[in-house]
């Protein structure tokens, strides 16, 4: 029973209750991206695969132009005045184009083809594979058949191995181009110089598997989806082939010798047009029947690419450092994390101003139920002046604050003990109110003494209150016998 996730979700989990099918496999495509990239957007594929080739492979301007399809192949023998009798025939034979031999590739020849190839895996043991040849007479029936169609039986017994087998060379032969395209001639060739260095640099004359085999890799990735497919149909079957020579005594580089005319060189060129490259050619077949279950997959750095351009990721997976996109995901997580965090904030500071106002309001009861005189009015003056001061729960301004004083006086020393920290208090200036009353060391000692102010009683704050006022009319006494001493 399939069952969707969400409504952005990407794929359906599949819930299986037969037991039969649990040990099977999961089958997976690693290509999935690079097949989708392929398809949705090709020009953004081929220029990906292409950057990556001439990183491998050294390109001229006119030779990477015909890889990319931008100018027409230039060819070996293309200007030759020499044509020849079998150079003429080979034209005339393509010119006779029927449904499937002849006319350029299709799925539907494929199709066709790959009933020659499926027989032949079930005979690989006939000595000479490829290389006898068969009966004209029932290669000609057979080769109608696959023109027009019908269906064709060839486990009867009415046609032999090598019938089929020289009739898939034929077949390969009368391609209006060769299967690995005239456009990548030039890259085959370049392929095939690829060798070790030494320790001082210098090329060796070792070929280097592996960027060989990278560079095929990127260059199958740019075929046809037709030609691609069907390469990779034939080289598992030559490989298969190369796997039983002891048996029919057909090599990799015997088979390749066989199919290189066929599958990579130029079209209308002989042997003598091509001249030392035929030695690379050949040799770039075997080595591709070798290490053909290699070449049809895509690099990682490939796959990575394809991946990332669909999902999104802000991992570099790569030695050059590609620039991948960013996540969208990501991108809406940071401000819902953000949005979280200056929640939790703003409730810290709601918490923290809450339990200041209730200390500020429990102190200013205290004062209130203080009885009438000069300093209660005093203090009850400094609350409702200072009751916009900041608090720990406050936002601090963003323009630069001027210099503060501490406050010295009764009132600031009560709040100092309720908030647990100083209470900083704006500087007054000279046309204000005057400087409030600073304490004596007497009240200091006494407040020391009493502890928080929150936690007195009502009857120490009158006792505290009176001794001061007791101190003031002593004050006033000595000064009033002083002044009469004095007159």
């Amino acid at each position: 029973m399939g069952r969707r996730s969400g409504s952005d979700a990407i794929c359906n989990f599949v819930i299986c209750n037969d037991s039969s099918l649990r040990s099977q496999p999961i089958i997976f495509n690693p290509d999935f991206f690079v097949e989708k990239l392929r398809h949705e957007k090709p020009e953004v594929f081929t220029e990906l695969v292409v950057s990556n080739i001439t990183r491998l492979i050294d390109l001229p301007g006119a030779e990477l132009a015909q890889l990319m399809g931008e100018e027409d192949p230039k060819l070996p023998g293309a200007n030759s005045t020499a044509s020849g009798f079998f150079r003429s025939l080979m034209s005339l034979k393509r010119k006779e184009k029927g449904v499937v031999f002849g006319s350029p590739l299709t799925e539907e020849g494929i199709a066709q083809v790959s009933q020659l190839i499926e027989y032949l895996h079930k005979n690989l043991r006939a000595e000479g594979l490829f290389r006898v040849p068969g009966n004209s007479i029932r290669q000609q029936i057979l080769k109608d058949a696959l023109n027009s169609g019908t269906d064709i039986d060839l486990d009867s017994g009415e046609f032999h191995s090598n019938d089929v087998a020289t009739l898939l060379k034929m077949f390969l032969g009368e391609l209006p181009e060769p299967l690995l395209t005239h456009k990548h001639f030039h890259a085959h060739l370049k392929i095939a110089d690829l060798t070790l260095f030494d320790e001082k640099g210098n090329k060796t004359s070792t070929p280097d598997k592996e960027r060989q085999i990278e560079a095929l890799q990127l260059l199958f990735l740019i075929l046809p989806a037709p030609n691609r497919s069907l390469l990779k149909l034939l080289l598992d079957l030559l490989y298969q082939t190369a796997k039983k020579q002891d048996k029919n005594k057909m090599s990799a580089h015997n088979l390749a010798l066989m199919f290189a005319p066929h599958i990579l060189w130029p079209r209308n060129v002989t042997a003598n047009d091509l001249q030392e490259n035929i030695t690379k050619l050949n040799n770039g077949v075997t080595f591709m029947i070798k290490h053909s279950q290699k070449l049809f997959k895509a690099p990682a750095y490939i796959r990575e690419c394809a991946r990332l351009h669909y999902l999104g990721s802000r991992a570099h997976t790569s030695k050059d450092d590609l620039d991948l996109l960013t996540s969208p995901s990501s991108k809406e997580l940071q401000p819902l994390k953000s949005q979280k965090r200056s929640r939790l904030d703003t409730c810290h500071q709601e918490e923290t101003q809450q339990r200041t106002e209730e200390a500020l309001k429990e102190l200013f009861r205290h004062v209130h139920n203080m009885p009438d005189s000069a300093k209660k009015k005093k203090l009850i003056r400094q609350f409702n002046k200072h009751s916009t001061a900041l608090t720990p729960g406050s936002d601090v301004p963003t323009s630069p604050a001027p210099r503060r004083t501490r406050s010295r006086s009764f009132s600031g020393l009560i709040k100092r003990k309720v908030l647990g920290t100083p209470v900083v208090l704006e500087r007054k200036s000279r046309d204000a109110t005057p400087e409030p009353e600073r304490v004596s060391k007497e009240n200091v000692h006494l407040l020391q003494k009493c502890g928080s102010p929150a936690h007195m009683s009502q009857a120490k704050l009158k006792s505290l209150e009176g001794q001061k006022e007791e101190s003031c009319r002593r004050m006033r006494a000595h000064l009033l016998s002083k002044d009469s001493s004095s007159l």
